[in-house]
């Protein structure tokens, strides 16, 4: 995974996960690294984790648990070299990530292209809570007849229930925040590009810490040695 690179591979994850997990500019780890013996620019801590996010990431979703049957879908706005885009998300009733997919876009294409991500990965749910959104439910409806349409189990499958209550979707709410809130520091993601890879890190990190993976010989492992195991 890191053959050719310049930096050790222990250096490389410490920039990865400091840079996903906490709230630090690149100029605080530049700082940080400094004082641990490690020259880097602040442009070379950013390049570093770029390449690696989705790679960590895909790994990550081998051991990723099962979700339950009941998600709550919603998306939050991420602003991109000045400009809103949206990342769509879902999570179970247990409040552990199901998926999400950042887009240009709020439209009924780009929540279709969502949710049928989401079908892919995961088993279908039964239902689906939003906040009211018309367009996900067009979307939520439209998914759900293409998936019983491809399903080769010749079972009867049921309609996805589809639930609108601001309410309820609270939860979705309360944990876009987390995702935020490292954004924020960050001062602007640059490119549609960029900030697709990022986005992806930092919610891979935001699993860990939801304890979403499997690990055999270590039920509770730090975030650490999530990054360790995953990258060997």
């Amino acid at each position: 995974m890191f053959k050719g690179r310049h930096f050790e591979p222990s250096v490389i994850l410490v920039c990865v996960r400091w840079y996903l997990a906490y709230n630090l500019s690149l100029r605080d780890l530049k700082e940080m690294l400094a004082e641990r013996g490690v020259s880097i620019d602040h442009s070379t801590v950013h390049r570093l984790g770029r390449p690696f996010c989705p790679e960590l990431a895909e790994r990550f979703n081998l051991r990723k648990r099962k979700v339950t049957g009941k998600w709550h879908m919603d998306e939050t706005y991420i602003k991109v070299r000045g400009r809103w885009m949206y990342l769509y998300r879902t999570i179970d009733s247990v409040g552990d990530t199901v998926e999400f997919w950042f887009s240009e876009h709020r439209d009924l294409p780009a929540a279709k292209r969502f949710l049928r991500k989401a079908l892919q990965g995961h088993h279908r749910p039964e239902r689906i809570v939003i906040d009211g959104s018309q367009t996900n439910r067009e979307a939520i409806i439209a998914c759900d007849a293409e998936n019983r349409l491809l399903d080769r189990s010749r079972r009867e499958l049921k309609a996805i229930r589809i639930r609108s209550s601001k309410y309820l979707n609270n939860r979705i709410e309360q944990d876009h925040r987390r995702i935020k809130r490292r954004v924020r520091p960050m001062l602007g993601l640059k490119s549609f590009s960029s900030a697709a890879l990022t986005l992806a890190g930092i919610e891979m990190v935001h699993m860990m810490r939801k304890r979403q993976g499997r690990f055999a010989f270590n039920p509770r492992p730090t975030l650490k040695e999530q990054f360790e195991i995953i990258a060997a």
